[in-house]
C-alpha cells in the first residue's frame, strides 16, 4: 500500500492513529446469502478478510488488534453451524500461525476456552506458545467471550483474594478490576469498529471500551478491506478525544501547550 490512507498522511501526528483497534466482524452470513451461498461460505470469506486486516494493521503500526470471532451467545446458533465454525477456527489456526510468526505477530485467544473440544484447546495453546515472542502487532481473537463474563471472572478473582485475606474490599478499585481482565497490561481500545450495519456493542469489551471511539459501517465483514479500514481510521483521526476535558483543554493538550 502507499503512504496515504484515505485522509491520513504517513507523517501525521502518531496520536491520530489508534494504538488499539477492536472489531466486531459482522455480516458473513448475509454476504453469503446475497450470493445464494451457504452461510459457511461467508465465514470462510471472513477468514480472508481477517488476513487482510492483520496485514493492514502491521503496515499502519497499530499495536493491538482485537477481533470478536465467537461470542458466548453464539452457542445458541444451529448446532451444525457451530460445529462448522469450530472446525474453521481449527483450520485457521493451523494455516495462519506460521504467517503470524513470520510477521512478528503475537496471537492471544480471549474467552472461556474450557468450553471448546480438547483438540481445539490444545491447538490454541500451541498457537499462543508458538507466537509468544512476537513483539510486533498483538493480535487478540475473542472466542467464547462476553464482556460481562470478563468482568465477572475478574471480580471472582478479586473475591478469592479477599476471602484469603490478601486484599481488603476497600482495595477493589477500577485499577484492581482492570488488572484482572482478559488483556491486562495492554492499552484499551481507541477505536471500536462494527461492520454489517448493526449499531450495538453486543457484549464485546464492555469495560475496556468505556472511552473508545465507535465506528459503525454497513460494509459486510468479507468486504471490509483496505479502503473501508482507511475510512474508519480517517474518521478516528477527525475526532477530538476529550476524556472529560473541555474542547479548549483537549486542543491545548494535543498542541502540547498549557490550557490557561
Amino acid at each position: 500500500m502507499g503512504a496515504t490512507v484515505k485522509g491520513i498522511e504517513a507523517g501525521d501526528d502518531r496520536r491520530r492513529i489508534p494504538r488499539h483497534v477492536a472489531i466486531i466482524m459482522d455480516g458473513n452470513g448475509r454476504w453469503a446469502q446475497r450470493r445464494s451461498l451457504p452461510r459457511f461460505a461467508g465465514h470462510k470469506a471472513g477468514v480472508e478478510a481477517v488476513r487482510k486486516v492483520v496485514e493492514f494493521c502491521i503496515q499502519r503500526d497499530i499495536e493491538v488488534l482485537t477481533l470478536f470471532a465467537f461470542s458466548s451467545e453464539n452457542w445458541r446458533r444451529p448446532q451444525k453451524e457451530v460445529g462448522l465454525l469450530l472446525d474453521l477456527f481449527m483450520l485457521a489456526l493451523n494455516r495462519e500461525v506460521k504467517r503470524l510468526k513470520r510477521n512478528n505477530v503475537r496471537l492471544r485467544i480471549l474467552g472461556d476456552k474450557t468450553a471448546f473440544p480438547d483438540k481445539l484447546q490444545a491447538r490454541i495453546e500451541a498457537a499462543e506458545k508458538s507466537t509468544a515472542e512476537g513483539s510486533g502487532l498483538q493480535l487478540q481473537v475473542a472466542a467464547n467471550y462476553g464482556g460481562r463474563w470478563d468482568v465477572a471472572q475478574a471480580v471472582r478473582r478479586l473475591a478469592v483474594k479477599v476471602q484469603a485475606g490478601q486484599l481488603t474490599p476497600e482495595a477493589i478499585t477500577e485499577e484492581a478490576i482492570a488488572a484482572e481482565l482478559s488483556f491486562a497490561g495492554l492499552p484499551d481500545p481507541d477505536l471500536f469498529i462494527r461492520t454489517g450495519g448493526e449499531q450495538r456493542l453486543s457484549n464485546f469489551l464492555l469495560w475496556q471500551s468505556a472511552y473508545a471511539e465507535l465506528y459503525f459501517t454497513d460494509t459486510l465483514w468479507p468486504e471490509f478491506g483496505e479502503q473501508a479500514f482507511g475510512q474508519a481510521l480517517a474518521s478516528f483521526a477527525s475526532r477530538q478525544r476529550r476524556f472529560g476535558q473541555t474542547s479548549e483543554q483537549a486542543r491545548a493538550a494535543d498542541a502540547g501547550t498549557p490550557s490557561g
